[in-house]
């Protein structure tokens, strides 16, 4: 099986996964979801607020430095085999315009734009467009679905004049997947994607990637990288006669960048392996092994066995496990509801009988997906010595926020000292009345005693 048929197949997965993960929920929740509208993350069917966007930051190092991992072993793997930008200009080019509409002859050859200069080819070019508009529209609607759910994302577009950013997002991503992948085309991957430009300090010398055997196949650059042979004849005047290259530039011809891989190493090479499987089937009439492989310098050059595990690898390992175990210990911290404590700007109150009494405004909000009715509870050293009052509970939907107005008390001497107040700091425990072990929150109030010559004795 070619590496070109084995992509499609890795690209038809990636569409089916990208397409199906939006519309995954578990208990409400979805799969992966960054929701700018709700103002929430949903992460493996667990919902987190704003308030708790900590994990994104493992989320992301997770992501550069997992492409980073893969880039240092595989070369531009994710380029040539799982970019959206590669696995759209495959479906426009190879199958709209080449195997749907016939203005390219064949796949293999890349280079030779159509003509567009006849009248059919023109027509065609716009039936290719359309199609491609159409692909657009749903490409960018998926992108969509991982920020707005799918089911509110239907339920808005039912509405457009009501949603009107909505509908501008959704057209704009759309006009820019035509022109970038109609009209831009792999000039994106060349001159706009930054990640050809730091691929250079991730490889090493036993990075799998698209390499000519030049010992086997002969020099077809000089020192110069100036291209000096162009036919079989050449090699022979250059006196490499054993030189197994017969110059059919199929490699050339099949590259979708446009670049010559018998150059060696370039940015522009997105690892797609187009120029491996044109090569290994020349070769292969010849009884001959391709030229040009998926390996390593140390492999093709060298001699020498790829080290797929080694010190760069191994820290990459280690520090992707260590991110994956900072996500677990950081999701387990997953609160299901919100509570904000804030002292109001007097610091304490005191009344008849030394009765000692602080001001808190709580911001309540659900984060569950049922209505709960909340408690607040002292646990730790208070407890029995500082009470509550003006707070019994509250009750909230889904989501709902409220403000309330809790005051600490008490009559019992905690300090005695005539110099200064005194900062105490009372434990909290706000829970669920029906998920009590649960639906819990500890939280933090500063309970302020006055010193010892405002009471009296």
């Amino acid at each position: 099986m070619t590496y070109r048929i084995k992509r499609y197949y890795g690209y038809i997965i990636a569409t089916i996964v990208s397409i199906i993960i939006p519309f995954i929920t578990i208990g409400g929740n979805h799969i992966f979801l960054l929701s700018f509208d709700k103002k929430q993350l949903h992460l493996m069917g667990t919902a987190f607020d704003m308030q708790e966007l900590y994990l994104m930051p493992f989320l992301l190092m997770f992501g550069f430095i997992g492409i980073f991992a893969v880039t240092a072993v595989g070369g531009r793997a994710f380029c040539g085999w799982a970019c959206p930008q590669t696995i759209f200009r495959v479906i426009y080019r190879d199958l709209i315009e080449t195997k749907l509409l016939k203005l390219r002859k064949k796949i293999n050859n890349k280079q030779k734009e159509p003509d567009y200069s006849k009248p059919e080819n023109k027509i065609k070019r716009l039936i290719g467009i359309s199609l491609w508009a159409i692909l657009s529209l749903i490409a960018s609607a998926n992108f969509l679905w991982f920020f707005i759910p799918p089911e509110d994302f239907f339920n808005y577009l039912s509405h457009p004049l009501d949603h009107t950013i909505l509908l501008g997002f959704w057209l704009g991503i759309t006009a820019f997947l035509v022109y970038d992948i109609v009209f831009l085309k792999e000039d994106w991957c060349i001159y706009v994607c930054p990640y050809s430009r730091v691929q250079s300090v991730l490889y090493d010398e036993d990075t799998l990637q698209a390499i000519y055997s030049e010992k086997r196949g002969g020099h077809i650059y000089n020192e110069h990288k100036e291209k000096i042979v162009f036919k079989k004849k050449d090699l022979k005047e250059h006196g490499e006669e054993d030189a197994e290259c017969i110059a059919c530039q199929h490699c050339v011809t099949v590259c979708p960048t446009h670049i010559d891989i018998r150059k060696g190493t370039q940015l522009e090479c997105i690892n797609c392996l187009e120029c491996v499987d044109a090569c290994t089937e020349v070769m292969g009439k010849l009884g001959k092994e391709s030229l040009v492989q998926w390996s390593s310098i140390n492999e093709v050059e060298k001699g020498k066995k790829t080290k797929l595990w080694r010190s760069k690898t191994i820290m990459y390992a280690v520090a992707l496990l260590l991110i994956i175990g900072g996500l677990v210990v950081m999701s387990g911290k997953k609160e299901y509801m919100l509570l904000n404590v804030n002292k109001t700007t007097q610091l304490y109150k005191v009344k008849p009988d030394n009765l000692v009494e602080n001001n808190f405004i709580l911001l309540f909000q659900n984060t569950e997906p049922k209505k709960h009715t909340y408690k607040i509870d002292i646990i730790g050293k208070y407890k029995g010595k500082i009470e509550i009052k003006r707070f019994k509970e509250i009750t909230l939907n889904h989501g709902k926020m409220a403000k309330k107005v809790m005051v600490l008390a008490t009559k019992e001497r905690l300090v005695d000292d005539a110099t200064k107040d005194t900062p105490l700091t009372v434990m909290l425990k706000a829970y669920a009345v029906d998920e009590p072990d649960r639906v819990f929150v500890l939280r933090k109030a500063v309970f302020i005693y006055p010193r010892s010559d405002k009471l009296k004795k």
